[in-house]
């Protein structure tokens, strides 16, 4: 039996007692919200990519030992926009939406245009994200969607750009203890330059009536190494005294982009990888915020991080890597009906790596040819190359793992353990509990199950760093025994199931909101 990726799931917007087994922690209280799409086909069109399927929320709320679920799409301007028109009018970066033939010709002139210079989607489908008091669901537009965690009902539509001159942007934002939100952007050609920011959306202060990303802050601005191709990048990576960027050699090429419609290609086709070039890492200091170290490594494809944090004067930079873009290309919903043996090719390797880079903090007397990672249970190395950069290269600590999920309290610390699912193509099959220290993986699986990201949830006032419990959504391949699961973190044992009598969809992040909040 396979998951069917191209099936239109069904919403369920109230809420669905499940059927638990097992006996849920009583001080665990509060609301997973996960987002994924759900969406595929309108009508008679239907869209070409994975990623690009309508946005579909859902929800597990957990108290006094019951668990409630309940499912709503995002219903932003595109999902509005594709019902009343009974077919896909709004293009997605895989899939190019034309107009019905029957469309006068100035109709079809004004989709052209909309296409030349994108007015991106709405379908926030990638994750969920919180700014001051308020949540949204993101994908990495301009455009992220304030949502109601509790009824998964769809409210405002909030355009960055409004706050600062960003045509993409990170779902991936970092949160400090005073409740500040970190994030970073693309700014596309803005005043003939191309350049990335850093910015802050402060926590939201009692008496606040406007809306905090009123008050973003730029930290500093980056300029790309190339003007007109500027680095996809999907996440960044923050310590106690640096931001980490990560410009890798995965290019947006923003000329092609602008001709994409006219030539009949979908803009994911205008993403170029270059093996050839190497991978520029650059640290900002956070309170100059200026950058304060350059480092390079050998070209690399990294979607998601795991940690970063500082150790006896380094940056060690914990990533999810993959040798080439490939992983993007097995999304197209043509490859996944075909089942996995048809997503490789003796040409590409799927297959991700969990890497740790240490970068050196100071280079202070090295010579050339000298490693000067000089931390001791690592075999990462960062070499001075005559031209004076460092070069560094990494320990592989794993492989075949993917969505990291870390005690997000050690965030920015030296963490331990990480959660992860097990993958070895599209299919996650397994999650498991990485050890960083031993390098030793505790796994779980079921037959016909298909786990989602683990999501651990820290016991208040613990003191271990596992000293928690971790959630998955779990697909069951058995219609109607889908469940919630949880796990109790330090053994990686269940302690408890809740079924929900209906289907779950695969969906991609999410986030855990306690009763508290």
């Amino acid at each position: 039996m396979q998951y069917d990726y191209a099936k239109n799931k069904e919403e369920k917007p109230e809420p669905m007692k499940a059927v638990t087994e097992g006996t849920v922690p009583p001080w665990l209280q509060g609301t997973l919200v996960r987002v994924g799409p759900g969406l595929f086909s309108v009508g008679e069109t239907s869209y070409d990519h994975w990623f690009d399927g309508m946005s579909l929320l859902h929800s597990f709320t957990i108290k006094d030992g019951n668990v409630f679920y309940r499912s709503r799409f995002l219903r932003g301007d595109t999902y509005k926009a594709n019902m009343e028109a009974k077919r896909i009018v709004i293009s997605e970066m895989g899939t190019m939406a034309y107009p019905d033939s029957s469309k006068s010709i100035f109709s079809k002139f004004i989709t052209f245009l909309n296409h030349t210079v994108p007015d991106f989607t709405d379908n926030c489908g990638n994750n969920i994200i919180r700014y001051g008091n308020n949540f949204y669901a993101t994908s990495e537009t301009n455009y992220i969607r304030k949502i109601d965690p509790i009824t998964l009902e769809t409210h405002d539509k909030v355009d960055y750009m409004k706050y600062l001159p960003v045509n993409i942007v990170t779902s991936h934002p970092h949160y400090d203890k005073e409740g500040n939100a970190y994030n970073m952007g693309t700014s596309i050609a803005d005043k003939a330059k191309t350049k990335y920011i850093l910015f802050k959306v402060p926590a939201e202060k009692e008496g606040m009536t406007s809306p905090v990303l009123k008050n973003t802050e730029i930290i500093c601005t980056l300029p790309c190494r190339s003007v007109f191709s500027p680095s996809y990048y999907h996440s960044f990576g923050m310590t106690e005294n640096f931001f980490i960027f990560i410009e890798q050699p995965l290019k947006l090429d923003i000329l092609k982009m602008a001709t994409a419609y006219m030539r009949g290609v979908n803009w994911a086709s205008c993403i170029k990888y270059l093996p050839d070039d190497n991978t520029l890492i650059q640290l900002i200091d956070r309170r100059t915020k200026k950058v304060v170290h350059k480092f390079y490594t050998d070209a690399m494809v990294v979607h998601h991080l795991v940690n970063a944090y500082e150790e006896d004067g380094h940056a060690v930079l914990d990533v999810i890597a993959y040798c080439d873009n490939s992983l993007y290309d097995m999304f197209y919903l043509s490859k996944m009906k075909e089942g996995p043996e048809s997503q490789g090719s003796k040409d590409t390797d799927f297959t991700s790596k969990y890497k740790r880079l240490v970068l050196p903090l100071s280079d202070k007397g090295a010579g050339t040819g000298e490693n000067i990672v000089k931390l001791k249970h690592t075999t990462a190395t960062a070499v001075k190359e005559k031209d004076g950069k460092i070069l560094c290269h990494p320990e592989i600590l794993c492989e075949g793992t993917e969505v990291p999920r870390i005690n997000y309290d050690l965030n920015g610390k030296k963490h331990r353990f990480v959660y992860m699912t097990c993958v070895g193509s599209a299919i996650a099959t397994k999650i498991g509990k990485f050890d960083a220290e031993t390098k030793k993986m505790i796994e779980w699986s079921e037959e016909s199950c298909l786990p989602s990201e683990p999501v651990f949830i820290p016991k208040p006032n613990a003191v271990e760093e596992d000293d928690g419990v971790v959630l998955t959504s779990v697909i069951n391949l058995n219609p109607g025994k889908s469940f919630l699961l949880v796990l109790d973190a330090k053994s990686f044992k269940e302690v408890a199931r809740s079924y929900v009598n209906t289907d779950l969809h695969m969906d991609m992040h999410g986030y855990f909101i306690p009763e508290c909040s």
